[in-house]
């Protein structure tokens, strides 16, 4: 069905969006498209196999938040 196919399709597409290595970089990026906030620091954190950023941004409001982004695993 119809329905069927969307769902395979959307399941495929989050596996290769999950595999696909993203960068401090990249990371960064995308806490800044989102929050729409300045990035006040960014750093690489090991988590045994898996790679963690964490951006810390000044939202437009003036609060200051921790955001994780997941890196891929190595």
């Amino acid at each position: 069905t119809l329905l069927s196919l969307l769902l395979g399709l959307a399941l495929a597409g989050g596996v290769a969006q999950a595999q696909r290595a993203v960068s401090l970089q990249d990371a960064v990026e995308k806490v800044q498209r989102e929050t729409g906030g300045k990035i006040l620091s960014a750093q690489t954190v090991k988590v045994g196999k898996t790679k963690l950023y964490r951006v810390k941004v000044l939202l437009p409001d003036g609060r200051v938040r921790v955001v994780q982004v997941p890196g891929a695993g190595r």
